[in-house]
């Protein structure tokens, strides 16, 4: 199934437009309780597309095109459209707003109780959670962007008033968001003989070496690494001292949450917004990690830099986060990548050290890292090859392009999921667990990215093929009926003969697929791959349709407004039009070359059968 971004995405305004809004204005309440995440995904994949994508730009109304206008028809009109998503936002950052006036990041719902007999208690559902701030930032800084630029279309009062209020209520969020991204990283450091340093050499080692050797060549390899996390303690990153002793294993990345003893962020230009007292344990997640650095890449976009959208404060926090986000690629891709025979990431399926888990997901979030990574350094082809070869098991053994097998476990990737115990979480009362549901949105995802970044053909290939077979998987399992029809998720669809599956509107995995629609658009955007080959191919075509073009003007002239004359004008056109192709689109001005010489040729014949007449 080919990806169509522009018409797919029309499909997903329209089905999210038709559930969430009833005259224009946003209704909720179709969720278990509240959940900052859910909201904040529900309210995405209306407003990414709108901000990332020109052709369904919302923010200025005169340029508002037809088919958006009847997708978000049950938003409102073109111009009623802007001020109904400002309401909806305002009642979002109202929602999520505690009694202090500082923005609460509730996982709500998300979180499950690790023991089914125990129940979400109401406080534990508001406790915060990184797919919570994580979510947030790319929300407010979209949010930001629209009001900017809305801003200067509008001259009615109580608009204007009501952008000024959501824009001060957003860079509240922002702010509180960052903050707690920053006190929810960490870097854990644990001796080689304790039971999580033995799982981690285990995993990087593969049993092919001693654990001597591994722990040596961990040492050398992570030395630049340790030395920048030791010059950054005094740039607020808190780590054990015992991180000097090279002899010791740390992992870093980011914890489910704020964790335990997090120090408070003072040294702003204004009061931070309320900062919560942490109860993670200093326990870097791969999922987690990856939401974290899905968030905070957008605050490096072209986008946010080029409308100026983070105030003073909010560039140093970002300065912050970016420390955090390379140390973080830097970690967990030279783990994925570690030793010199086959990648720790080629053996399936990727084992936790913190938490002894094991799971295809947990491939792919370690994948997902790497291809940050990958984009961040710009990729030699081996990684890249070799990275594509990862995707491709892993839709394999995720049932999205091999058929089930009777009472096959690999469905309990889509559905339940992947359950994750949160460290830590006990201390609020009963353990509490994160589902991960969106295996199939997040390989699409990452094969879509990395497309975009391959410059080798036969992998490029190779990635296309798997997204386009990953997004027909995704989009059959659409829930076709009832409450949520259009949006996701429904993965009986996909897989009939599975027992115990469930049709439940996902607003995480819908939100997932618009990302992907959106960075499909951007692939389609760039210029395709040049072929050398090809491209000497078509100069050679073209330098010789150059030379007969030539010879043919030095024939008798001929009327401008002849059959010949009209030809010689056509000839020449197309022969300059494939002349300025030859570079970027070798291919093109290949397919443009030969009938210029077909025509050519036609000519010189005609001409020597008339000069063989007389």
């Amino acid at each position: 199934m080919q990806i169509k971004p522009r018409q797919h995405l029309l499909d997903i305004w329209q089905a999210a437009a038709r559930h969430s809004f009833d005259d224009g204005k946003l209704v909720w309440g179709d969720t278990d309780g509240l959940s900052s995440v859910a909201d904040a995904e529900r309210l995405l994949c209306l407003l990414y597309p709108a901000t990332e994508v020109p052709a369904f730009r919302l923010d200025q109304p005169d340029t508002t095109e037809r088919d958006v206008l009847r997708a978000l028809e049950r938003v409102g009109s073109r111009l009623e459209i802007p001020p109904n998503l400002i309401t909806a936002l305002s009642q979002f950052m109202r929602t999520y707003t505690g009694p202090d006036d500082s923005p609460t990041f509730a996982g709500g719902p998300y979180f499950k109780p690790a023991d089914p007999h125990e129940e979400l208690t109401y406080e534990q559902g508001k406790l915060g959670v990184v797919d919570s701030y994580s979510m947030s930032v790319t929300l407010c800084l979209a949010t930001l962007g629209f009001l900017k630029v809305y801003e200067s279309s509008t001259t009615r009062p109580e608009v204007r008033k009501a952008i000024a209020e959501l824009r001060e209520a957003t860079n509240t969020r922002l702010t509180a968001a960052m903050i707690s991204l920053l006190r929810s990283f960490t870097v854990n450091v644990f001796d080689a003989e304790s039971e999580q340093g033995r799982r981690l050499i285990q995993v990087i080692g593969q049993n092919r070496q001693s654990d001597r050797a591994v722990l040596q060549q961990f040492s050398r390899r992570f030395r630049p690494l340790r030395a920048t996390i030791i010059e950054s303690l005094s740039r607020g990153i808190q780590v054990d001292e015992s991180i000097r002793d090279e002899s010791q294993l740390f992992e870093c990345g980011w914890a489910w949450g704020v964790v335990k003893d997090a120090p408070k962020i003072t040294d702003l230009d204004v009061q931070a917004p309320g900062q919560p007292d942490g109860i993670a344990d200093r326990l870097p997640y791969v999922y987690f990690t990856v939401v974290a650095l899905d968030g905070i890449q957008d605050l490096f976009s072209d986008r946010t830099l080029t409308l100026g959208l983070l105030d003073a404060d909010q560039q140093k926090l970002a300065e912050a986060l970016r420390l955090r986000w390379e140390l973080s690629q830097q970690y967990w891709s030279a783990i994925a990548r570690f030793g010199s025979e086959r990648w720790p990431l080629e053996d399936l399926p990727w084992q936790t050290t913190g938490l002894r888990l094991e799971s295809e997901y947990f491939s792919l979030t370690v994948a997902a890292i790497l291809v940050h990574d990958l984009i961040r350094r710009k990729a030699t082809d081996d990684d890249l090859t070799r990275t594509v070869a990862v995707m491709e098991r892993l839709a394999d053994r995720g049932r999205i392009t091999s058929r089930m097998k009777r009472d096959d476990p690999a469905v309990a990737l889509h559905d339940p999921g992947v359950l994750m115990p949160l460290a830590g979480s006990e201390r609020s009362g009963t353990l509490l667990q994160w589902r991960m549901t969106d295996f199939s949105a997040q390989l699409l995802k990452r094969a879509v990215q990395l497309a975009a970044l391959s410059r080798n053909i036969d992998a490029q290939d190779r990635l296309l093929r798997l997204a386009e077979q990953t997004f027909e998987h995704l989009w059959d399992r659409r829930m076709e009926e009832g409450e949520g029809a259009g949006l996701w998720d429904n993965a009986r669809a996909v897989y009939p003969d599975a027992r115990g599956l469930n049709r439940r509107l996902s607003w995480s995995i819908t939100e997932r697929v618009t990302e992907c629609l959106v960075a499909a658009r951007n692939l389609y955007e760039q210029q395709p791959i040049r072929s050398p080959e090809l491209a000497q191919l078509a100069r050679d075509l073209l330098s010789e349709a150059t030379h007969l073009f030539g010879k043919e003007q030095m024939e008798a002239s001929v009327p401008a407004d002849g059959n010949r004359g009209r030809a010689m004008r056509s000839i020449e056109s197309r022969l300059d039009h494939a002349r300025s192709l030859v570079d970027e689109r070798p291919a093109t001005a290949f397919a443009l070359a030969l009938p210029v010489l077909q025509e050519l040729d036609t000519l010189a014949q005609a001409r020597g059968a008339a000069t063989q007449e007389v």
